[in-house]
């Protein structure tokens, strides 16, 4: 997977965790479409580990695919029915308030 960490002192860290064979492609379901970037999802090949730490102090984070949301899901911290399908492919987002 991989995992960027966007850092603000204002709203807390953002964490973006994607599979690893999603990154630089592109999504789309009727009028939805969503570009799975580098600059947004980062070039770092995270552990399981890793990911699940990042998770765990994040303020808010955005999980594309199968692996990054079934770890979300497995962690307690979304329930299957809070994911959307885009293409065929789990998405989720995660906000802390």
């Amino acid at each position: 997977m991989f995992l960027k960490v966007h850092r603000s002192r204002r709203d807390g860290d953002v964490v973006a965790v994607c599979d690893s064979e999603l990154l630089n492609t592109t999504l789309s379901n009727g009028e939805i479409e969503v570009h799975i970037t580098e600059s947004f999802y980062g070039n770092y090949r995270a552990s399981e580990s890793e990911v699940r730490d990042a998770l765990t102090r994040a303020a808010n984070a955005n999980l594309m695919g199968e692996r990054a949301v079934s770890l979300a899901i497995g962690m307690g911290l979304i329930s299957p029915s809070s994911c959307i399908m885009i293409n065929n492919v789990p998405h989720a987002l995660i906000f802390r308030m």
